[in-house]
């Protein structure tokens, strides 16, 4: 039922914002033929796309920021199908683009906000006694303690936690706000008797065996069986559950790029990188300059670095140091007083600019300009045994700047706990990734990402 009253939701607002458009820009309600063309071919590609951005799940509880971003992205994605196939196709309809541009805009503010009213409107509703699913929590102390904790503390979702069965023969104390209804053997009985709507298991994965006897002692009931596996003390990366061959998979540790976030990703690189390539052109020629005047060599540095899914790549930078060698397999990083350094190359390391050769390496797509910085080669030998999870930075591709080094995380990891702190913030990054996200990053680069105490 709220699957249908979305998509006519949907479909209703994008015809009400091609009117609109049409009325603020062109002074009329009535649509001429070619546009009503226009705005039903996107009503048919919104019918197409939006299903695909998991914008009709009607699941309780899901992030608003997380609607509004995938509405947003399944829109532009209508729109941008719409401009190719009209300019491919060379279709003979004829529109105004200034009323387009409008309805673009419209569109947008029409779909979230219908979103957000019918959302807010069922909050209301669920806070205050409506649309409510009652539910029970078959768990030991732990996982089922804290799904029943966090549950009451969000009334708006519309859960109604009806009581707790305890896998434990004994039950030690009673859960917070909830009765105790018995333990599993109560489970089946209860449910035929009492309206409840779904029965949450929330028992550890070692525990197959109480779990297969519950399924078979609800074998009879019509009620949904929700499955919540204790996987919370590992260290997971993009979890989620996926389904492939007919099987369900549950993702531990993945990357993110995948799919559309993968196309989101590539496009916000290639166009900001050639856009600021094109801004601070003249300021790399005069870098170059500085740099082949300090000290005889080339005026870029290359090292082998690991990127994604640990493919090799070159780093590019403007070199910063004399020209030296090392004895192989070692890598000095740069200290605070290091002689090695040029006067003109500390000065390009405390301001970053060093880096910017990097965008370069953004267009080759071996880069992100946001993502974990890139170490050198010998540097992950050093710590990959050190630091857990050090090597699921790479789930990502590096980054000029990143979450860590606006933290203050960047220049040299001279003690395991910064590095500690470094991955921490990257693995933070890869688990949170958004447009959003990046974009934020990127602003906050711009005011407090360029120097820092440990950049030397």
């Amino acid at each position: 039922m709220l699957n249908a009253a979305l998509h006519a939701l949907d479909w209703a607002g994008i015809i009400l914002a091609a009117w609109a458009a049409h009325r603020l820009y062109l002074g009329s309600w009535v649509l001429p033929d070619s546009y009503s063309i226009v705005a039903g071919v996107v009503v048919l590609l919104a019918a197409l796309i939006f299903p695909r951005f998991d914008l009709y799940q009607a699941w309780r509880g899901a992030s608003i920021f997380d609607e509004v971003r995938a509405t947003t992205l399944a829109w532009a994605l209508a729109l941008f199908l719409l401009f190719a196939f009209a300019f491919t196709t060379k279709m003979g309809i004829r529109f105004s683009r200034g009323w387009i541009g409008i309805w673009a805009l419209l569109g947008w503010v029409v779909l979230i906000s219908g979103r957000i009213l019918l959302r807010v409107g069922l909050r209301w509703l669920r806070s205050h006694g409506f649309n409510q699913r009652r539910i029970v929590i078959v768990g030991g102390e732990g996982l089922g303690e804290e799904v029943a904790r966090r549950l009451l503390a969000s009334p708006w979702i519309g859960l109604q936690v009806a009581g707790f069965f305890n896998a434990e023969t004994a039950m030690a104390h009673a859960k917070p706000g909830v009765p105790i209804l018995g333990g599993l053997a109560d489970v089946a009985g209860y449910v035929a008797e009492e309206r409840i709507d779904q029965v949450w298991i929330a028992l550890p994965l070692k525990e197959e065996d109480k779990v297969e006897s519950l399924l078979h002692e609800l074998r009879h009931s019509a009620v949904d069986i929700r499955f919540i596996p204790d996987i919370f003390g590992f260290r997971l990366l993009n979890h989620s559950v996926t389904e492939v061959a007919g099987f369900p998979v549950m993702n531990l540790s993945v990357t993110p790029m995948v799919g559309v976030n993968r196309l989101v990703k590539a496009l916000e690189d290639r166009l900001l990188a050639l856009l600021i390539l094109l801004l601070i052109s003249p300021l790399m020629l005069l870098i170059a300059l500085g740099v082949k005047l300090s000290s005889p060599g080339p005026v870029l540095f290359r090292q082998k670095r690991l990127g994604w899914d640990g493919q090799l790549f070159k780093v590019c930078k403007f070199r910063s140091m004399v020209v030296h060698q090392e004895g192989s397999g070692q890598l000095t990083q740069a200290f605070k007083g290091d002689a090695r350094v040029t006067p003109f190359g500390a000065f390009l390391r405390r301001t970053s600019l060093d880096e910017l050769p990097q965008f370069f390496n953004v267009l080759q797509g071996t880069m992100s300009i946001v993502g974990p910085r890139p170490h050198a080669i010998e540097h992950n030998e050093q710590f990959k045994d050190l630091v857990d999870d050090y090597m699921r930075r790479h789930k990502v591709k590096p980054g000029i700047t990143g979450w860590a080094q606006i933290n203050g995380w960047r220049g040299e990891t001279d003690t395991l706990e910064k590095m500690r702190k470094r991955v921490e913030y990257d693995l933070y990054y890869i688990e949170n990734w958004s447009l959003w996200f990046d974009l934020r990053i990127i602003l906050l680069t711009v005011f407090k990402g360029f120097i820092g105490k440990n950049a030397y």
